[in-house]
């Protein structure tokens, strides 16, 4: 039986779960601050992207058998110094892909066809304006036959190519790590396989249409002014990743120069707090960080993370 702290929350499916596997759970959060002190007590943690679990937090809990992370990025966990103290580090990949994957592709769209910006316009000028609305949301750009560039073959990024594939456009995907993807495309009833092999970075710079950024936050900008120099101008960028994957104050030079036609931002260097002029900025499709955030996706998440944590506690009961 163990002790496990849910900082973040989780859907009550995984609590439940973990609760029938025997274990304590407390589903409550403690702050940052005291957590130095309280999570002594505990033999887990489940975070989300909230609660920092740093190596002087590491250093003063001893009792940690697992630091849970509700979600796909781990870069409010000291991961290496965890696993060098033989605490496990868990999260959970596979629940939030499609979820994440069909946000890009909402920005995408929305982008496309202005969306953000006509609808804001239409409740203010919709019914005084319309013909010369009409006319300024009317140069939108269909998704067929462009190309997509996809950075990062992991799950969330050949779901994405998947998505891609099956609205009719082309795929370039880039992973050092991966050398090529086996993709399904369509549902229940087509079904087809695609093998999409990895590039190089200046290839798909130079080819792409659009943009996609799936992969984690590393300590420094996967594209920044150089990237951005290679491009295509009038490129369309869409961020669903992580903050700081795109240099910020490049993207906004591109969209200043022409260079970026339009971005769909998902995640920000400095959440959370975003910075004035992007969320200002009238070629930037916004949303706060909800790339995971849908009903199913949660409940996904819920019972992965339990189901992983369960399993783990079981070795070192």
């Amino acid at each position: 039986m163990a002790k496990i702290l849910i900082n973040d929350g989780i859907q009550q499916v995984g609590v439940d779960m973990l609760e029938a596997a025997g274990h304590i759970v407390q589903n409550s959060n403690i702050p940052q601050g005291e957590l130095p002190t309280r999570l002594q007590e505990f033999d887990a943690i489940c975070v989300r992207s909230a609660t920092k679990v740093r190596t002087d937090l590491i250093d003063l809990c001893p009792n940690l058998k697992a630091i849970c992370r509700g979600g796909v990025g781990l870069d409010n966990i000291d991961v290496d110094y965890a696993k060098s103290k033989g605490i496990a580090v868990i999260n959970t990949p596979a629940a939030s892909s499609r979820s994440v994957e069909e946000l890009a592709f909402a920005h995408l769209f929305s982008v496309a066809r202005s969306l953000y910006l006509s609808n804001k316009a239409m409740p203010i000028k919709g019914r005084t304006e319309f013909k010369a609305l009409k006319k300024s949301y009317s140069k939108g750009f269909e998704l067929y036959g462009k190309t997509l560039g996809v950075i990062g073959l992991g799950r969330i990024g050949r779901e994405t190519a998947q998505l891609a594939l099956s609205v009719g456009m082309n795929v370039i995907g880039v992973d050092p790590y991966i050398s090529e993807a086996e993709l399904k495309i369509g549902g229940e009833t087509v079904n087809a396989s695609y093998t999409l092999k990895s590039s190089s970075m200046d290839e798909m710079l130079a080819a792409a249409d659009v943009i996609t950024l799936h992969v984690p936050f590393t300590g420094a900008p996967v594209l920044s002014t150089d990237e951005f120099a290679k491009m295509k101008d009038g490129v369309v960028l869409i961020n669903a990743s992580r903050g700081g994957t795109v240099d910020e104050d490049a993207m906004l030079a591109a969209l200043a120069s022409g260079k970026i036609a339009a971005a769909g931002v998902d995640v920000f260097a400095n959440e959370p707090t975003p910075r004035e002029d992007i969320l200002a900025h009238p070629r930037v499709s916004l949303t706060p960080h909800t790339g995971a955030s849908t009903n199913e996706a949660q409940q996904k998440i819920g019972i992965e993370l339990a189901e992983k944590l369960i399993a783990h506690l079981a070795t070192v009961a």
